[in-house]
């Protein structure tokens, strides 16, 4: 079994989802955990989530016989990446950073609320500057996708980016004094 497969099922078996790893030249395996969908233990990950997901793969990959000088097992983080089908389909709604491999009318950055559209494809909904615009896409035409992360500092945790174009401010902004 090579490292990647034996952590992928490590990871799935302990009851996370793998977001993505990381093998640097210099022996540093990077793996990145979430939570499942609709998982009831909580929202974020946690140390004790990453604690227990380094303890089994230090036995596993020990086992397995994959050499590695240092493992480090985090949270995505608040812009988690997408990068799988299910990613998107869980972070439907969401506000997203997408970049595409070849530019669609001279432009390969995208900002804004990700939709799902029939057939299997995907919708990013976006502010031009002068109106809403909407561009279809598929899967395999993007290079990176990521959320947009929205801090609470009131200790809400996060909620959902407002909409591009949207002119209501959230409490953070209003509160805090905070400008987008």
């Amino acid at each position: 079994m090579n490292w990647q497969a034996a952590v992928e099922k490590t990871v799935s078996g302990l009851g996370y989802d793998l977001v993505d790893t990381e093998r640097s030249a210099r022996g540093l395996l990077r793996v990145y955990i979430d939570r499942m969908p609709n998982d009831p233990t909580g929202e974020f990950i946690t140390v004790d989530d990453c604690e227990k997901v380094t303890r089994q793969l230090q036995h596993v990959l020990e086992v397995e016989g994959c050499a590695y000088e240092r493992l480090e097992v985090s949270s995505p983080g608040l812009d988690r990446p997408l990068k799988k089908a299910s990613d998107y389909e869980r972070f439907a709604g969401q506000q997203i950073e997408m970049t595409l491999k070849l530019p669609f009318k001279g432009r390969k950055k995208y900002s804004g609320m990700l939709e799902q559209v029939e057939g299997g494809a995907w919708r990013i909904v976006f502010h031009d500057g002068k109106a809403e615009q909407a561009l279809d896409f598929s899967l395999e035409e993007v290079r990176e996708a990521r959320l947009v992360p929205v801090v609470d500092f009131k200790g809400r945790r996060f909620a959902p980016a407002p909409a591009v174009g949207d002119e209501s401010r959230s409490d953070a902004e209003v509160d805090g004094g905070l400008e987008q």
